[in-house]
């Protein structure tokens, strides 16, 4: 039987974390494999009780068995969940099927067991995502087109006449009323089959947080793998519990970061440019539209003042790039209950 590992990345949220923890748990009955919950450096005790929770839950020694390791490192969403996966099996071994699963996202008994049997069947799928939806049971749109210069000014302009004409490049496609391929998945619940993370590698660690899952589902189409919505795995999302993205009263310096690289690392420092260039476009229509109809402006503070100063500096700034991170298991991580280190 194909064998699943499941990796939940904790960031200072442990009660949320064995709560989602716990509902892998069941949606992994009847299926082998583990669970391993990655603490990323969070410093504030997240470690300690998470590994004390699992012990006194007897879950380390279950027919699924949970394991908490220690990064000791914070970086980012990629390089976190590139540590659990790395570590693999508690028996040393590579799993078939990596699951990715967020710390504020809970699967439904057979989300898991669905993706399983949705690349099982389709060998030429690479990732498969879930239906996420909220606390509400409505949908998320989760289903995405690859950025793109046009798909900028569309999503910033917020105009009707502008949408429909550049309806093909708009980035959140609407809710597929089936399982169906797609560009990109948001990151929440993806399942990965390890061929295809053993032919592009893992996540891009110079991402720190946003794009990440866009890169990867991007390296995968362009050597020949697809990517799979399917609607028969529904998974809640409580949704940025973690990073805060609906506080945000600046963009911060990571998510345009993120962006920056995206671009520039797959189409060009050019397309880059003329994305942030779009963008700014859209956003004054956006703005000129929201002064004459005396509506409320919804982005954050300086948003199109911080994005062309990025886009500015980041004109001269020198490309870097980290080595591709590969699916070499850890050594050392085998049977460990817990790592507090790397």
């Amino acid at each position: 039987m194909a064998t699943v590992l499941t990796v939940i990345l904790n960031w200072r949220t442990p009660e949320m974390t064995l709560q989602s923890a716990k509902a892998a748990l069941v949606a992994m009955q009847g299926l082998q494999g583990a669970i391993t919950i990655v603490d990323n450096d969070s410093g504030d005790g997240s470690f300690e009780a998470m590994s004390k929770a699992v012990q006194e839950n007897g879950w380390a020694a279950g027919d699924t068995p949970v394991r908490v390791l220690q990064s000791g490192h914070n970086g980012g969403f990629g390089a976190g969940n590139n540590y659990g996966m790395r570590a693999g099996l508690p028996d040393g071994s590579a799993p078939d099927y990596y699951f990715l699963l967020n710390s504020d996202a809970f699967p439904s008994p057979d989300a898991i067991r669905v993706l399983r049997d949705h690349l099982e069947g389709n060998p030429q799928t690479g990732f498969a995502g879930s239906l996420i939806h909220g606390a509400d049971d409505e949908p998320h749109l989760t289903a995405f087109r690859f950025p793109s210069v046009a798909g900028e000014l569309e999503q910033a302009a917020r105009f009707g006449p502008i949408s429909r004409l550049l309806k093909g490049s708009i980035v959140a496609m609407p809710m597929p009323e089936s399982s169906r391929s797609v560009d990109w998945l948001a990151g929440a619940s993806m399942m990965a089959r390890r061929e295809v993370l053993e032919d592009i590698g893992l996540f891009d660690e110079t991402f720190f947080l946003y794009f990440e899952e866009t890169d990867l589902c991007l390296r995968a189409a362009r050597a020949g793998w697809k990517t799979d919505y399917v609607k028969e795995s529904r998974v809640m999302h409580i949704g940025s519990a973690s990073t805060g993205m609906k506080t945000w009263s600046r963009i911060p310096k990571f998510w345009l970061d993120s962006r920056q690289h995206y671009y520039v690392k797959n189409h060009g420092r050019a397309v880059a440019f003329a994305a942030t260039v779009a963008h700014l476009a859209g956003g004054m229509i956006w703005r000129l539209r929201a002064l004459i109809q005396n509506k409320a402006f919804i982005d954050p503070p300086r948003y199109l003042l911080d994005m062309a100063f990025h886009g500015l500096k980041s004109l001269f700034r020198p490309i870097r790039m980290r080595p591709a991170t590969t699916l070499d298991l850890i050594p050392g991580t085998a049977d460990e209950p817990a790592r507090r280190s790397m």
